[in-house]
């Protein structure tokens, strides 16, 4: 991946103990920034901090305390915010008929809540110096695919969320911008990777010709953060292999 100098920089990153968040984590390390990290898996969430250097603290998507308790780490600690990523998520693979309430609503706390919490954390304490949130959605999000309501309903609120928040906060200096990866091989997606049916089925709807690997989405995720993307706000960027743009042959 790409090396910048983001030795000045504070980043926040929620769902850092996954397989994108821990990747992404890692980088921006390497790359001199220093980091807060909020999850649920403490145990995972430690060895990252470990590793990074990090400040790791609790996360749940659902309560906007605990993206409060991350801004507030931030500043205690490095005195400033200079971007914010929401790794934060969940899959589910239902039709909308046997998806009860409960798991429509935990899909929504679990990425529309955590991404609009994260939000609303960040952006008053990132207007003074400016800097850029990264949020997930989904290749799902973009285009129709079956059996993916809830986490369509769910990342679509997220990429609704990315727009008018880079139109509020542009005289901020904030740059708000989303990414929609296809399948990407982390411990969230195991159940559909791991099995040899679902993941020859799942390769074969990706044009590229093979489902994401965690670096393919945290180089993404790092040039958004980083000034060379300065002139960019507002957008989805679709990190797919294809899965939501073309049709394999």
């Amino acid at each position: 991946m790409q090396v910048y100098d983001l030795s000045s920089r504070v980043y926040i990153i929620t769902g850092a103990g996954g397989g994108i968040g821990s990747v992404l984590a890692e980088h921006l390390h390497h790359c001199g920034a220093k980091l807060v990290l909020g999850g649920r898996d403490q145990e995972k969430l430690h060895r990252i901090a470990e590793k990074t250097g990090g400040i790791a603290l609790p996360f749940e998507g659902s309560d906007f305390a605990s993206a409060e308790r991350l801004a507030a780490a931030a500043i205690e600690h490095f005195g400033r915010i200079d971007g914010a990523v929401c790794c934060s998520g969940s899959v589910i693979l239902k039709p909308a008929h046997l998806t009860t309430q409960k798991e429509f609503e935990d899909t929504i706390a679990a990425n529309a809540s955590a991404a609009f919490g994260l939000v609303r954390a960040v952006a008053k304490p990132m207007m003074e110096n400016g800097g850029s949130i990264v949020l997930f959605a989904s290749a799902a999000s973009v285009t129709g695919l079956a059996n993916h309501e809830a986490i369509a309903a769910g990342k679509g609120a997220v990429m609704g969320l990315a727009g008018s928040a880079a139109a509020t906060y542009a005289r901020y200096k904030i740059r708000v911008n989303c990414i929609a990866p296809g399948l990407v091989e982390t411990p969230l997606t195991a159940r559909i990777t791991g099995n040899e049916a679902s993941l020859k089925a799942s390769v074969a709807m990706h044009a590229m010709g093979r489902i994401g690997q965690p670096e393919d989405v945290a180089a993404a995720a790092a040039w958004l953060l980083s000034d060379d993307s300065s002139w960019m706000s507002g957008n989805t960027l679709s990190i797919d292999g294809g899965l939501a743009t073309m049709r394999a042959r």
